[in-house]
């Protein structure tokens, strides 16, 4: 049997003659963090509906903690399951304590939860205003809240740092962080592709309903085959043409810096050939193609006749 927490097999949902969703197959592990990138209609949150069993697919299979998640076994899978969706919408004239605490009755979760939860999205001074007067970013983390009651063994966050001031977002996926440690696994949609290049185990990248990546950052980067970028700092004009003359990949030449646009095959050869120059280098900086470039190339190859 399938250790899987969440397995997709060639999943597909449409309305009508608009398919949102085209044979998807993916997988996610215990403790795993999976970063799922798309623009808006490729079907990231279609895809988080059905494994949430909002929706039913028209073909393949979709199973969630071992179960199929419109059956009987799936409703009770849910349990433990916490979501949060992407436009958070709570009742104003309640406080913050008071919304978790009926969230916590629906869910049969621990009441003692409640505040153990605010403190740890920083929403204990706030807990008995009404969460009319909370900012989008508190909303957030309040819903952060009510998706971690229960100790789900699966988290489904859409756009989660939506409206996070950049400390919060760094207490965040600090949370994240420790809870894929406990074996909770994690799978959000962003659009943020900065934020999530260090925080997640794999990327999976949507275009138009279809999965048109998932790997690793090494393994995507060894798939696309994109340039590596060398920066080399040098103390004089001669030094740089000393530099440049070495790769024919030089990009740019002046009295002070060297840049290189080099195949990844080439990168290690070019690095020890550098360092082989010694006083003349003064610096080096190494950049492998970020994750925008990365998004970029595979969207656009699906693109491709």
């Amino acid at each position: 049997m399938s250790r899987d927490i969440i397995a997709l097999d060639n999943l597909s949902k449409s309305y009508g003659v608009d398919e949102v969703v085209k044979g998807v197959s993916f997988t996610l592990s215990p403790g795993e963090s999976v970063a799922l990138l798309g623009h808006n209609g490729a079907g990231k949150t279609t895809l988080m509906k059905l494994m949430l069993g909002l929706i039913r697919p028209n073909g393949g299979t979709v199973s969630v903690l071992g179960a199929e998640p419109g059956s009987r076994a799936g409703r009770a899978a849910r349990r433990d399951i916490g979501f949060l969706p992407e436009s958070v919408a709570f009742q104003g004239s309640m406080t913050g304590s008071e919304l978790l605490r009926y969230y916590a009755r629906l869910k049969r979760a621990p009441l003692k939860q409640c505040a153990e939860l605010l403190e740890r999205v920083g929403l204990t001074a706030a807990a008995k205003k009404r969460i009319k007067t909370y900012s989008k970013g508190m909303r957030q983390r309040l819903g952060l809240a009510q998706a971690l009651l229960g100790d789900p063994k699966l988290l489904l966050l859409d756009e989660p740092t939506t409206g996070l001031d950049p400390a919060s977002r760094q207490s965040f996926y600090a949370t994240l962080h420790r809870l894929t440690e406990e074996g909770v696994s994690v799978l959000l949609s962003s659009h943020a592709l900065t934020e999530v290049e260090a925080q997640t185990d794999r990327v999976a990248i949507m275009n138009d309903g279809v999965l048109v990546a998932c790997g690793t950052l090494a393994e995507l980067r060894q798939a696309a085959e994109l340039p590596v970028h060398i920066e080399v700092q040098v103390g004089s004009g001669e030094d740089a043409a000393t530099v440049a003359a070495m790769d024919r990949s030089a990009l740019r030449i002046n009295n002070h810096a060297v840049d290189f646009n080099c195949r990844p095959s080439r990168k290690m050869a070019l690095v020890r050939q550098i360092a082989e120059l010694g006083g003349v280098v003064q610096d080096m900086e190494i950049h492998p193609p970020s994750l925008d470039a990365l998004y970029a190339h595979f969207r656009d190859q699906e693109k491709r006749p």
